[in-house]
């Protein structure tokens, strides 16, 4: 297989890698590069925090900028991307103005390349658009709404936005089981464990980090319920671990659920369909709902 040289490009440390130490932080973005080459990285002042050189235990803060350095690895020719995959997200570019793009994410694909990818979301739309950065993710087969900013700039504006909770985040999801009511707020804190299995999860904690999850109901369908879930905060696994807690856990959630998927669901039920934001002014964003999930919901209405 031939080598393919990477990119230099700059991340911002998003909610649910606050805390990652520098070492991890960067192998993980890096996807499967030899560990001496992520430590040679760090220690030769390749890899930069904030501009400045950093140690590879140095834990790492929400809105740090760490510069990942061009990289050679196994893969694709130089700077080749499936044709077919960057022609798909440029199509699911909603919206472009001067400070970011609003892209609706395909589920299956992941937002960053590594665990055995050879290529995320970023990747791709950093073909498409060099300045993009992401700002925050989405789980791989979430599907929705996620924003880039164009240029680092408009990239800290946004974290900000993010972090200080100020960006108003709908998603849509079908649950396997029902709400006691028409509105649940579920304010319980998470934190990310790994299992006897090595699996990364995450659980409900009283030490983990702050997490509010609102369910309404939408609809009933059956035993489960077609629900709006609004959150204030962006953990890991959010609205897949806080429904599970109610018992009433995402239809199609391999990780947090045991059930068997209704008849046509190949993935998870869960959409980010809108994002509000107040910078640079105010905006809402929306995306309906992916064809293949319309067809699950009207099979059992």
């Amino acid at each position: 297989m031939a080598s393919e040289t990477s990119r230099p490009r700059e991340a911002t440390v998003e909610n649910d890698r606050e805390g990652q130490r520098l070492d991890n932080y960067l192998a993980r973005e890096l996807g499967s590069v030899p560990r001496a080459l992520v430590y040679r990285l760090i220690r030769t002042g390749q890899v930069r925090v904030n501009g400045g050189r950093a140690k590879p235990k140095r834990k790492l803060a929400v809105g740090d900028r760490v510069r990942i350095p061009p990289v050679r690895i196994d893969g694709s020719p130089p700077g080749r991307l499936p044709a077919d995959r960057v022609e798909q997200v440029r199509r699911a570019i909603i919206h472009r103005q001067p400070e970011f793009l609003v892209v609706d994410k395909p589920s299956g694909l992941a937002s960053q390349r590594g665990s055995g990818l050879a290529f995320g979301l970023n990747d791709l739309i950093s073909e498409i658009e060099p300045d993009a950065l992401p700002v925050h993710r989405l789980d791989r087969e979430t599907s929705g709404l996620m924003i880039f900013a164009l240029g680092t700039a408009n990239a800290r504006a946004l974290q900000r936005e993010f972090n200080e909770n100020r960006v108003g985040k709908r998603y849509l999801a079908l649950l396997d089981g029902q709400l006691k009511q028409d509105l649940v707020v579920v304010d319980e804190p998470l934190k990310k464990i790994r299992d006897a299995s090595g699996q990364r999860r995450v659980i409900v904690a009283a030490d983990g980090q702050s997490a509010r999850s609102e369910f309404r109901r939408l609809h009933r369908v059956g035993q489960r319920e077609f629900v709006e879930v609004q959150i204030e905060t962006g953990r890991t696994h959010q609205i897949r671990v806080h429904s599970a807690w109610l018992e009433a856990p995402v239809a199609g959630d391999s990780r947090y659920n045991s059930a068997t998927p209704p008849a046509g669901l190949k993935r998870l039920f869960l959409h980010a369909a809108s994002l509000r934001l107040a910078w640079p002014r105010d905006q809402v964003f929306s995306a309906p709902l992916p064809e293949d999930l319309e067809q699950v919901l009207d099979a059992l209405s």
